[in-house]
C-alpha cells in the first residue's frame, strides 16, 4: 500500500536530525511502523518470535547494526531502552536509533529514559491527513495570538463527517467499507483481547464478555466526563451482579496499557484565573469507530439519531459526541506538532464548559468549542465569552467548529471553522 504522509513525519525528521533516539508510541494499527521503516537501514521485528529469540541472546549486538536502527515494537524486549539510554550517555550520533511500541513493556526499563529517549505520540489519522482538500485554517498560526485571518469553503457535508467516523483513522483499514471493515474493527478489539493481554500483560482475562460490556459502556460515555462508577453501573445493567471497583480499574489500565483509551486531561491552569474547576478526564477511545462498532450503530442510526447500547449521561446525540471524538483526535495530532498540549474545561458542578482547551508553554491557550452544526448560534457561543472574561490576555483565540462549509471570524472576534478546514 502506498504510504500515506503523516504529520509526524515533519516532527520525526526535525528531531532525528538532532537526538540520537526516538521511540514512536500509540495503538496498534496507526502506521507507526510504515513511518518509521521509511528512515530505518535495520530493523528489528520484535514482536516476531524468532527474531526475538535471537535478540534476547546477545541484544547489545542489535545496536552494532547499520543505522539508523529500528526496534519495531520494543516492549517485547525491554532491556533495549536501557542499552541504548547508555549508548546515548556515551555520546550516540543523532538519528541512531528509532523504536516503535504498541504497548507499555509489562517490566518497565530500570531508567525512565528522560533526556535521553524522546517520545512522540502517534494516533490514528487527522482528517487533514484525510482529506483531498487542503486546510485552510492553522492551529499553529491560531495558537500565535496574531488573530490570523480566517477563510475557506469546504465541499464536506454532514454526511462526509459521518463517513469518517464510521471509516476510521486506521491507515490499513481506508480501503474497506461495510461489513468487511466492521469485522477486521471487531477483529482488532478481538485481538486485543485474545492475544494482547497473554503477550503484553502476561495474563489471560478472564471474562472477555465483561470487558467488551465495559467497553461498550465506555464507548457510550465517549466525549463526556461520566464517572467511572456510572460506566460500571451502565456496564452491568440487567446482570446480576457488578464488577468490583478492582476488576474495573484492572480493565482500565489494560486498555490504557496499549492506548485504546485516549482520555482528554482536565485543564490545570498555571494561573489561578478559575476556581472550582472540577478534575475528571473527558473519556475518548482511540478512534470514533471503534465506539460506533462497539455500540453497533451504522452511518444512516447515526443520523436518524440513534442513541443505542448503555445509558449514560450525555448532553446532545451520539453523533454528536463522536463528531467531537472526531475532531479531537485531529486536535491532539495538530498540537502535538505545535509542542501545545490539550486538555478540557469544566466547572465542579458543570455549569461552564469548553470541550477542547489548547495551551503552550507559556500558559496561554486557544479554545474551542465543538458543535455538530452548520451555523452558530448566540447560544454556542455563552462559553467562550464566560473564559474569555476570566482570562483576558492569556486567551490567545477562541474558535468554533462546526460541520459548515464556510470558515470566516465573526465580528466579535470568534472564528467559525468547519473541521475539515482546520489543520496543523
Amino acid at each position: 500500500m502506498e504510504y500515506l504522509p503523516r504529520i509526524i513525519d515533519d516532527e520525526l525528521d526535525e528531531l532525528a536530525a538532532a537526538l540520537p533516539a526516538i521511540v514512536i508510541e500509540g495503538p496498534k494499527g496507526v502506521g507507526k511502523t510504515a513511518t518509521a521503516s521509511r528512515r530505518a537501514a535495520t530493523t528489528h521485528e520484535l514482536d516476531d518470535p524468532a527474531q526475538r529469540s535471537l535478540a534476547r541472546a546477545e541484544p547489545a549486538r542489535l545496536l552494532e547494526d547499520t543505522p539508523p536502527v529500528l526496534f519495531d515494537e520494543w516492549q517485547h524486549l525491554p532491556e533495549i531502552w536501557d542499552l541504548i539510554r547508555r549508548r546515548v550517555d556515551r555520546g550516540a550520533e543523532p538519528g541512531q536509533y528509532l523504536l516503535t511500541g504498541s504497548a507499555l513493556p509489562t517490566d518497565p526499563p530500570t531508567h525512565s529514559g528522560a533526556a535521553r529517549i524522546v517520545t512522540l505520540r502517534m494516533r490514528p489519522l487527522s482528517l487533514a491527513e484525510r482529506n483531498d482538500e487542503p486546510p485552510t485554517v492553522s492551529l499553529l498560526g491560531l495558537l500565535s495570538g496574531k488573530k490570523p485571518e480566517i477563510r475557506g469553503r469546504t465541499s464536506w457535508k454532514l454526511e462526509r463527517y459521518v463517513d469518517e467516523i464510521m471509516r476510521s483513522g486506521f491507515p490499513g483499514l481506508r480501503g474497506l467499507s461495510d461489513r468487511p471493515l466492521r469485522a477486521q474493527l471487531d477483529g482488532y478489539l478481538r485481538r486485543i483481547v485474545d492475544r494482547g493481554f497473554p503477550d503484553e500483560v502476561g495474563r489471560k482475562l478472564r471474562n472477555p464478555a465483561a470487558l467488551r460490556r465495559w467497553m461498550t459502556a465506555y464507548a457510550a460515555a465517549s466525549s463526556t466526563t461520566t464517572s467511572f462508577e456510572k460506566i460500571r453501573d451502565a456496564a452491568s445493567a440487567g446482570h446480576e451482579e457488578k464488577p468490583a471497583k478492582t476488576t474495573v480499574g484492572h480493565y482500565r489500565e489494560a486498555l490504557e496499557h496499549f492506548w485504546i483509551l485516549d482520555p482528554v486531561p482536565a485543564w490545570a491552569p498555571t494561573r489561578n484565573h478559575i476556581r472550582r474547576l472540577a478534575i475528571p478526564p473527558k473519556h475518548q477511545l482511540a478512534d470514533p469507530a471503534l465506539a460506533a462498532l462497539l455500540l453497533g450503530v451504522d452511518a444512516g442510526a447515526l443520523l436518524e439519531g440513534a442513541s443505542p447500547g448503555p445509558r449514560v449521561p450525555r448532553d446532545g446525540t451520539l453523533l454528536g459526541a463522536l463528531f467531537e471524538s472526531l475532531v479531537t483526535l485531529s486536535v491532539r495530532t495538530y498540537a502535538q506538532a505545535a509542542e501545545a498540549e490539550v486538555a478540557h474545561l469544566r466547572t465542579r458542578g458543570g455549569e461552564r464548559e469548553v470541550d477542547l482547551i489548547i495551551e503552550r508553554s507559556d500558559g496561554r491557550v486557544l479554545a474551542l468549542e465543538v458543535k455538530l452544526t452548520r451555523t452558530v448560534s448566540e447560544g454556542d457561543l455563552g462559553h467562550l465569552s464566560w473564559l474569555a472574561e476570566r482570562i483576558g490576555d492569556d486567551l490567545l483565540d477562541t474558535v468554533v467548529i462546526t460541520c459548515g462549509q464556510e470558515a470566516y471570524r465573526r465580528r466579535d472576534g470568534i472564528c467559525v471553522v468547519p473541521a475539515s478546514l482546520l489543520g496543523p
